[in-house]
C-alpha cells in the first residue's frame, strides 16, 4: 500500500511539474476525507528516493529476516563503487531524520475508518446485510452485503416480505416477494400476481464464488495520474463498504449500467427479461479468496431460501480458481486435492439440497486456465508502471510473491513448469465437478457442469476486434474484466437454451403486460 502510494504522489508531481508537497495535497483533495500517514510521507520523497526506499525508510515495509529484500522498481541507479539499494534502505531514515511507522498496521488504524472497518468486519465474517432490520438476509442499503449483493427489501420491517418467495394470498393487498407485482386488475377482479405469474416457473438465480463472482475491481483510474482527479475516487467509499467487489455489474447477479467500463449482461437480467416475475430474486453469496472447503459453511448462515415458502432457484458453483491459487512459496503444496475437492463440493450439495425448494438446479463451473494471465500480460506495463514506462505486469507479480500476498504464485510467475502445473490441478479440479455431475443425485434439484468460457470469451472479443489483455482485470492483473464478465453471460446462456433449456424455465407470454402495467416495477 505504502510503495502505491508514494509512486502515485511523485508520478503526480512528475505529470503536473509541481513539488512533492503540492502534488500530496493535490491526492488529499482528490481522496474523500483526510488521510494524514501521506502527509509524513512527503518529507523523503524526493527525485533521488524511489517508492520502494521511501516505504522501507518509513518502517511501513520491511525485510524479515532470512527473507529476500522485496521491489517493485528497479534499484535506484548509483555511481561507480555505490553500495546501491540495501544502503539506501538502511540510511534513507537517517538521512531524513523520519520516525517510526511501525504502529501502523492497516487503513483501520486511521480514526476516520475504525467505525467502518468494524462494520466491513462484520459482513465478511457472517456474508450478512449489515443493515437488516426484519432478520430476513435482506436490507434497503445498497453496500454492506446490502441490495448490491441480493435483491432489495421492499418491507425492511416485515420477515414475511423478501425476494424470491411465492406471494401472499397473490399479493392481493401488497407485494410479499418484492417483484413489484400486487392489486387486483379492476377489470376482471383477478390479482395481477396470479394472472401475470401463476404457472410461469419463476425462480431466482443464486451465486456461490469466489472474487471473480464478487467482481473485483480496482478502478485503473484511482493509480494513474494522467486519468486522476477528485471525480476519480467518486466511488471510494462505495467500493470500500463492498470490499472493492461490484457485485451489481457482475457476470451472474449485475443489474445496474456499468459505470466501470464495457457494459452489464447477466444471468439474472436475462432470467428477468425472460420472466419479469423473477424481478429482484438474486443472491450473490461470493467471497474474496473464497475456496471450496469454506462453501458449506458460508451457505449454512448466508443463503436466504425457504423450502417451502420460497420460489425454486438456480445456484451457480464457481470457485474458479482459489483452489490452486494461493500466496505461498510452496505453492503446489497448499491446492486443494482432487479428494478434497469431491469431499466439499458433495457437503455443499448436500447442503442445498436441503434448503432449495424443490424443481431447482444447480450448474457447476469448471476451473479457469490461467496460463491466460501471464501470457497476455507479462510484458505489458501495468497502469502504474505507464507514464515512465517502467513497471510491467510481470515486475508486479514478482514484487507481490516476494511479499506472499501473490492471488496466484503458481500462474502469475515467469516459471512455465510452475503455471503448467497449475493448471493440470485446476483441470483435475474441473474433473471432480464434471464427475459430481455425471453421478450424483439430489431429491431437489438437477445438477450440470460448463467448463469456464475462457476460450469461447477470447474468440468472441477478437471477432468484435478486442485485445486479449482487455479481458484482464488492469490494476490486479488477475481477475476478468467488465467486458469479460458480460461476454460469458452470453456463453453461459447460449449453453444452457441449447443443452438445458428446462434450467432457464419458459418465456412469460405476460411480460409486455406486466410492464406496461408496472413500468420497472419499483426498479433495483
Amino acid at each position: 500500500g505504502c510503495v502505491l502510494v508514494v509512486s502515485v504522489i511523485e508520478q503526480l508531481a512528475q505529470w503536473h511539474n509541481s513539488t512533492v508537497k503540492a502534488a500530496t495535497e493535490r491526492l488529499c483533495n482528490y481522496i474523500p476525507g483526510k488521510y494524514q500517514i501521506i502527509h509524513h510521507m512527503l518529507i523523503c520523497i524526493d527525485r533521488e528516493m524511489n517508492a520502494d526506499v521511501v516505504c522501507h525508510s518509513l518502517k511501513l515495509c520491511k525485510q524479515d529476516p532470512g527473507q529476500p529484500l522485496c521491489h517493485l522498481y528497479p534499484p535506484p541507479k548509483v555511481r561507480k563503487h555505490s553500495p546501491g539499494l540495501f544502503y539506501a534502505l538502511a540510511h534513507a531514515g537517517q538521512k531524513r531524520q523520519i520516525k517510526s511507522f511501525m504502529g501502523f498496521s492497516s487503513v483501520c488504524a486511521f480514526p476516520l475508518l475504525a467505525n467502518l472497518c468494524e462494520k466491513i468486519k462484520y459482513v465478511i465474517r457472517n456474508k450478512l446485510p449489515f443493515e437488516d432490520f426484519d432478520g430476513d438476509k435482506f436490507s434497503t442499503f445498497p453496500t454492506l452485503r446490502g441490495y448490491h449483493w441480493r435483491g432489495r427489501d421492499c418491507n425492511d420491517k416485515n420477515t414475511t416480505v423478501y425476494p424470491g418467495r411465492r406471494p401472499d394470498n397473490w399479493d392481493v393487498k401488497s407485494d410479499s416477494n418484492c417483484n413489484g407485482i400486487w392489486g387486483v386488475d379492476p377489470k376482471d377482479g383477478i390479482p395481477y400476481e396470479e394472472k401475470f405469474c401463476k404457472g410461469a416457473d419463476s425462480q431466482g438465480v443464486v451465486l456461490l464464488g469466489d472474487s471473480a463472482g464478487a467482481h473485483f475491481h480496482i478502478p485503473p483510474e484511482w493509480m494513474t495520474v494522467t486519468q486522476m482527479s477528485a471525480k476519480s475516487f467518486a466511488n471510494l467509499p462505495m467500493a470500500f463498504t463492498d470490499e472493492l467487489d461490484w457485485p451489481q455489474f457482475s457476470e451472474i447477479t449485475g443489474f445496474l449500467n456499468s459505470t466501470i467500463g464495457g457494459w452489464t449482461d447477466s444471468l439474472y437480467l436475462r432470467l428477468r427479461r425472460r420472466n419479469r416475475c423473477n424481478h429482484r430474486d438474486l443472491q450473490n453469496i461470493s467471497q474474496n479468496g473464497m475456496l471450496s472447503f469454506f462453501t458449506a459453511a458460508y451457505l449454512s448462515f448466508s443463503l436466504a431460501r425457504n423450502q417451502l415458502l420460497d420460489n425454486p432457484a438456480i445456484v451457480i458453483y464457481a470457485t474458479i480458481g482459489n483452489d490452486v491459487c494461493n500466496g505461498n512459496r510452496d505453492t503446489l503444496a497448499h491446492m486443494t486435492t482432487p479428494k478434497e475437492m469431491l469431499s466439499n463440493v458433495v457437503q455443499a450439495l448436500r447442503y442445498l439440497d436441503s434448503r432449495l425448494p424443490n424443481g431447482s438446479h444447480v450448474i457447476l463451473t469448471g476451473l479457469v486456465d490461467g496460463r491466460f494471465l501471464w501470457d497476455n500480460l507479462h510484458d505489458r506495463y501495468h497502469p502504474l508502471g505507464q507514464l515512465n514506462r517502467d513497471i510491467t505486469y510481470s515486475q508486479l507479480y514478482s514484487f507481490l510473491d516476494c511479499l506472499q500476498v501473490s492471488p496466484c504464485s503458481g500462474w502469475l510467475t515467469p516459471n512455465e513448469t510452475l503455471r503448467n502445473l497449475t493448471s493440470e490441478r485446476a483441470l483435475q479440479l474441473s474433473n471432480v465437478l464434471k464427475e459430481i455431475a455425471r453421478s450424483e443425485k439430489f431429491a431437489n434439484f438437477d445438477i450440470f457442469y460448463m467448463d469456464f468460457p475462457l476460450r469461447q470469451t477470447a474468440e468472441e472479443w477478437h471477432k468484435m476486434g478486442g485485445e486479449p489483455w482487455q479481458l484482464i482485470e488492469p490494476v490486479d492483473g488477475f481477475h476478468p474484466s467488465q467486458i469479460a464478465a458480460a461476454l460469458g453471460t452470453s456463453i453461459t446462456w447460449q449453453k444452457a437454451l441449447h443443452e438445458w433449456p428446462q434450467v432457464l424455465g419458459k418465456e412469460n407470454p405476460f411480460n409486455d403486460q406486466i410492464e406496461a402495467v408496472f413500468k420497472d416495477q419499483g426498479g433495483h
